[in-house]
């Protein structure tokens, strides 16, 4: 059986379009056209992935996502967008979701999109096996456990805020671009706009930070990217 696709949109057609592509490349399909029924089937027939439309009726994309988050479920969700609002884009990404694609889009970039979360999603389950422990100062990470402390306090992170912070201290005192971290913690090229990056870096410092906008370790290098200090 292929990974499981959960799709939640009230366009049929949109739906039907996504359903014969994905099951053409041997995904599941499971569907839902409102919110709270998209949401039920998110949190009970624990997809693989969520394609998540915004303008939903009874409950938006945006509660949708909220709720899922909440119920700390870290399934990757794809928001679905029809307007170009920066404000929606950054929402979303501020309530948990792991990236958004604009209507009307590419079957292909969309295809690669999944492909990429998915096998992004496996890859880091494999490694968690290594028990790996990495420190910098006051923050600690832990690959066994998924565990992540800053002074001495556990820190609630997303799935990708986790990978985000692995990544950077796995590279310790260099600098990454955002590029970089597009490609190797989202896993694939982006060429459009990368401020999905710049999102989970704000989040990321919002929760290991003391102060946030003088962070000590996930620190901007104009022009280049960012670095995570380990503060020697």
């Amino acid at each position: 059986m292929g990974k499981k696709v959960l799709i939640v949109d009230d366009e049929k057609r949109i739906v039907d379009i996504l359903k014969f592509n994905l099951n053409r490349e041997g995904y599941e399909t499971i569907t839902a056209s409102a919110g709270p029924a998209g949401l039920k089937m998110a949190l009970e027939e624990s997809p693989d992935i969520i394609l998540l439309d915004i303008m939903l009726p009874a409950m938006d994309g945006f509660e949708v996502c909220r709720a899922l988050r909440e119920s700390d479920k870290l399934t990757p969700v794809i928001m679905l967008t029809a307007r170009e609002e920066e404000s929606d884009k950054v929402f979303g990404l501020e309530l948990g979701a792991d990236d958004y694609i604009t209507k009307p889009f590419s079957i292909k970039e969309l295809l690669a999109r999944i492909k990429a979360n998915i096998r992004r999603t496996g890859l880091e389950t494999s490694r968690q096996e290594s028990g790996e422990l990495i420190k910098a100062g006051v923050i600690e990470l832990h690959t066994g456990r998924m565990d992540v402390t800053a002074r001495g306090a556990h820190v609630e992170l997303s799935q990708r805020e986790y990978e985000l912070l692995l990544y950077m201290m796995r590279r310790m005192d260099a600098v990454v671009s955002r590029e970089e971290l597009m490609q190797n913690v989202w896993n694939y090229d982006y060429l459009g706009d990368l401020r999905a990056v710049d999102v989970a870096v704000r989040r990321l410092r919002e929760k290991v930070e003391k102060n946030p906008a003088e962070p000590e370790h996930i620190l901007t290098r104009r022009g280049a990217g960012y670095i995570f200090s380990s503060g020697v």
